[in-house]
């Protein structure tokens, strides 16, 4: 049985957390942003900067403040993990079928 093929995606993909840091207004702090959301500043300026990946939870969080549905945002961070992995695939692997 073949696998689906997977949705053609950009060629540069971007961690969901820029996508917060552009929707943040400039004029609200990390730390009142993260207030807002129901998360430590750590946890926000890890996410933001890239260091955090999105997890169910945080979709949720992200889904209620910003408005595109948590999957979107599970989607967006499987994208950008897959795209980071594809750049060292795993070496040694045989076909199996």
């Amino acid at each position: 049985m073949a696998l689906p093929q997977p949705p053609s995606t950009p060629s540069v993909i971007q961690h969901p957390g820029a996508i917060v840091r552009q929707r943040i207004p400039a004029s609200m702090s990390v730390t009142e942003a993260a207030k807002r959301l129901g998360v430590s500043r750590q946890q926000l300026h890890a996410l933001i900067d890239s260091r955090a990946s999105v997890s169910p939870r945080m979709a949720l969080r992200l889904q209620a403040a910003f408005g595109p549905p948590a999957e979107t945002w599970l989607v967006m961070q499987l994208h950008y993990d897959l795209s980071r992995a594809r750049k060292s695939p795993p070496r040694g692997v045989k076909s199996i079928g």
